[in-house]
């Protein structure tokens, strides 16, 4: 993506352009309609093993369709959550049925959403479909947001796919895992979205393993992923030198990470705001998980996505500055959040905080009293239960083993 080109545009104009866009899908009379994907495929969990596969594109040919799906320069630039919400309404969802086996074979329509899932630019389209987009919006906790659905008839690629040659490697590459894969990509510059859209179509893994996987699975598959790599770099890491508290929010999330100079462990809280999302009783709500330097087995029921997405975050970080930390991760969810727009925002709320310069102290004591007044004063809350309930405070207190050498 040329940056300097990017830099010059007015992107309130093509968010204007957006919702121009709505209404002609709220108008779309007809079932054809020639359009640009982003590129992006969505492959939805509803009736698993049997999957829906949708083509996203908003109904009219734009150079510009790429910033449609693209939450990592959402979250550079600001946009608010109206401007995002206007980007993703854009998108209809031209979907087929599918089983997770079948892209191992050829497909009509399969083969298409590969072809747009691996382009490295936006892909002009015809799109024919059975019937009207059904004007509805899907909205869920961890996959972005997007437009009306409607049953695809026929598509056709109406140009040459460009794709990128490190993508292109992989996808060739059967007889690489998934793992190594993702993790090769990463490593050279790809960001999660992209990766989380290769996995989801089936194009990543051994030749005899490879299939379809939920849009909402891709994103946490990935996340773990990138990170249990990133901790096996880590563990050979020097200790912070003192005591750490980055504060920061983005889209109504506000966060406070405290990192003790101790072992690599991670604990999350999220607490949920009265009158937030997820929350509409009186008082505020928590949902935890945590792993020490040993991991953990069992998937974060708690905490669900924004778990993983949350410990990326601090595991780029660590990363970038060769260092490792106890991170104790404490979110507040707001009722300023209003839309829920996929676990990019957990994922990007953290890194904006980590860009920050952090609060440094001498002491546990003194980041913990620190963090405790900073919470109460934003949000009248005594955090006092949280630091009871938590694993990772517990785990400090603790004789460490070389203490007795000492």
């Amino acid at each position: 993506m040329d940056m300097d080109f990017i830099a010059k545009r007015d992107f309130s104009k093509l968010i204007a352009q957006s919702g121009a866009m709505f209404q002609i899908i709220k108008e779309l009379k007809k079932e054809d309609f020639f359009g640009t994907s982003p590129p992006s495929v969505f492959v939805g969990s509803n009736f698993y093993p049997n999957l829906n596969v949708g083509i996203l594109s908003p109904p009219a040919e734009t150079q510009d369709a790429w910033i449609h799906d693209a939450p990592n320069f959402w979250s550079e630039q600001d946009f608010t959550i109206k401007q995002i919400a206007l980007l993703r309404s854009a998108l209809i969802n031209s979907r087929f049925n599918v089983n997770i086996k079948d892209v191992r074979k050829e497909g009509k329509f399969l083969d298409k959403a590969k072809e747009i899932g691996i382009a490295k630019k936006p892909v002009d389209v015809e799109i024919k479909l059975n019937k009207a987009p059904e004007i509805r919006f899907d909205f869920e906790k961890i996959t972005m947001p997007m437009g009306p659905r409607a049953s695809l008839k026929q598509i056709t690629i109406t140009e040459n796919v460009k794709v990128d040659n490190k993508v292109e490697k992989v996808v060739n590459d059967v007889d690489l895992k998934s793992s190594d894969a993702l993790n090769y990509l990463y490593e050279n510059g790809f960001d999660e979205n992209t990766l989380t859209k290769l996995l989801s179509i089936g194009l990543l893994g051994l030749k005899k393993n490879r299939k379809l996987v939920p849009t909402r699975w891709s994103i946490t598959a990935t996340d773990d992923t990138l990170g249990k790599n990133l901790i096996g770099y880590m563990k050979d890491y020097k200790l912070i030198e003192d005591y750490q508290l980055y504060t920061g929010s983005y889209l109504g999330n506000y966060y406070y990470i405290l990192m003790f100079p101790e072992v690599w462990q991670y604990e999350l809280f999220e607490g949920y705001l009265p009158r937030s999302l997820w929350n509409l009783d009186e008082g505020i709500k928590f949902a935890t998980d945590s792993e020490t330097m040993f991991g953990r087995k069992a998937y974060a029921n708690n905490t669900v996505g924004g778990y993983y997405s949350s410990r990326l975050s601090m595991l780029e970080h660590l990363a970038k500055i060769k260092k490792q930390a106890s991170c104790l991760v404490i979110r507040f969810e707001t009722p300023e959040y209003n839309m829920p727009l996929g676990v990019f925002v957990v994922r990007n709320a953290a890194r904006k905080t980590l860009a920050n310069n952090p609060l440094k102290f001498e002491s546990k004591e003194a980041l913990l009293e620190k963090t405790k007044e900073l919470i109460k004063n934003k949000f009248n809350y005594n955090i006092s239960n949280v630091y009871k309930q938590s694993k990772l405070l517990r785990s400090l207190t603790q004789s460490k083993l070389f203490h007795f050498f000492n």
